[in-house]
């Protein structure tokens, strides 16, 4: 098993708490967004706002990748959003993750932050789809490397 560093280094290690998620299924450019949206959030609203997202009832603001992407009502300040589903749920079990890791650590879980959450491209499962007259396209899925360190918040 390759060792796996974050892009994030501890200056407090007694303090904060990490956690990923490996080779994802999930689209590289939507886990950016989401996590540029929730970098630097309290545990709990995360996790509220993407549960809303889930269920639709908040949309993410694309800003990066908004191409041809419509408006979406809710959103201040940025017009373009949407709601990836799949993405967010899976950005949720991350955080679940990290923050049963803080509880384990012993760190006060009502004040956790989240002080580093980066979305980076993972490879490529490749794929093949028939044609007509014998021919085959590529039919490829990204996968997603998602990294979270929380740290416990001074009171």
């Amino acid at each position: 098993m390759a060792k796996i560093n974050y892009a994030y280094t501890d200056d407090n290690k007694a303090k904060t708490a990490k956690a990923l998620g490996r080779s994802l299924k999930i689209s590289p450019k939507h886990s950016v967004e989401i996590c540029n949206k929730i970098r630097g959030m309290n545990v709990e609203t995360a996790k509220n706002y993407l549960e809303d997202v889930i269920e639709m009832k908040k949309a993410v603001p694309f800003k990066k990748h908004n191409k041809k992407v419509g408006h979406r009502r809710g959103l201040e300040g940025w017009p373009t959003g949407r709601y990836p589903v799949k993405a967010a749920a899976q950005i949720l079990d991350i955080i679940k993750s990290a923050e049963a890791n803080a509880e384990y650590k012993g760190l006060d879980t009502e004040n956790l932050k989240i002080i580093h959450i980066s979305s980076h491209k993972g490879y490529v499962i490749r794929g093949w789809t028939p044609r007509a007259f014998g021919r085959a396209s590529p039919f490829n899925t990204p996968t997603t490397h998602i990294q979270i360190v929380l740290e416990e918040a001074q009171n």
